[in-house]
């Protein structure tokens, strides 16, 4: 049977979504199955449950284009580049919602529409695009509830903050470029990241995203509920960031590289 609004609104409900609430989405329609109306059905629940003071943000990356040495490489463009399509359906809807905005980063940018969307998205860093001063900060200072809407849980973006903040040494570092609009015309323009790719230290399982939201949920913070085919999970960023950043801290401290666990409690 295919999911409806009301029944997405009682979703919502069971999550403790609400008025005039931040979230930040991540979701696969895939695992939730049909929705009568298409995913448009779900983004309108979405901002019908926050309402017009509240706030709906998505991480929205865009396909790259690193080969600076290539002449046909388009200059990067907010307006019209699309989100990443491993980020699924959702995502690039929100982009492209009326009144969406989206911030400048090419790789670590976020889009939102709603009460805070203009703050979120001003003034995005290029370099260390997903530590203080960026959207990711500014969702944090917000306690933004990150809603997973079947999407896996080791796809939480927001992860990557604690990544930055937390206190680790050796962290993998990425240099790249991307072809940038400015005001003297197109240029390329150098980026500098914490590695996103992968685990941010080399002592850091490869799944490590997953199994930090696994060890928050055990510990009785979060809250499920069934969504469609899929389980939905509500975690509030204020509390899972300094959660995160101990459990990496301690992980990195407890384990070197070459004796990482497969699975570790903090």
């Amino acid at each position: 049977m295919a999911l409806t609004n009301s029944a997405i609104r009682s979703a919502l409900d069971q999550l403790g979504i609400q008025t005039g609430d931040t979230v930040m989405v991540h979701s696969s329609l895939r695992a939730i199955g049909p929705i009568t109306g298409g995913a448009e059905i779900l983004i309108r629940a979405l901002l019908e449950a926050i309402g017009p003071a509240g706030t709906l943000a998505a991480y929205v990356d865009f396909e790259p284009f690193y080969e600076d040495d290539d002449p046909e490489i388009p200059v990067f463009d907010k307006h019209t580049a699309s989100a990443a399509r491993d980020h699924g359906v959702l995502h690039e809807l929100i982009r492209t919602w009326p009144g969406s905005l989206r911030s400048d980063h090419p790789g670590a940018g976020v889009s939102a529409i709603g009460a805070q969307a203009k703050w979120i998205t001003s003034e995005h860093p290029f370099h260390y695009g997903y530590g203080p001063g960026t959207p990711f900060a500014k969702l944090l200072e917000l306690n933004a509830k990150i809603l997973m809407l079947g999407a896996p849980l080791d796809t939480i973006t927001m992860l990557h903050y604690a990544e930055h903040v937390a206190k680790i040494p050796d962290k993998n570092v990425v240099r790249y470029r991307h072809l940038m609009p400015t005001a003297d015309g197109p240029q390329w323009l150098d980026f500098e990241e914490f590695d996103t790719s992968d685990p941010v230290h080399p002592s850091l399982p490869i799944n490590v995203f997953e199994q930090i939201a696994e060890a928050f949920l055990a510990s009785g913070q979060g809250h499920q509920a069934p969504l469609g085919n899929a389980t939905a999970t509500r975690l509030d960023s204020q509390s899972l960031i300094p959660f995160a950043i101990t459990w990496l801290e301690k992980f990195v401290l407890t384990f070197p590289a070459s004796n990482k666990p497969a699975k570790f409690s903090a």
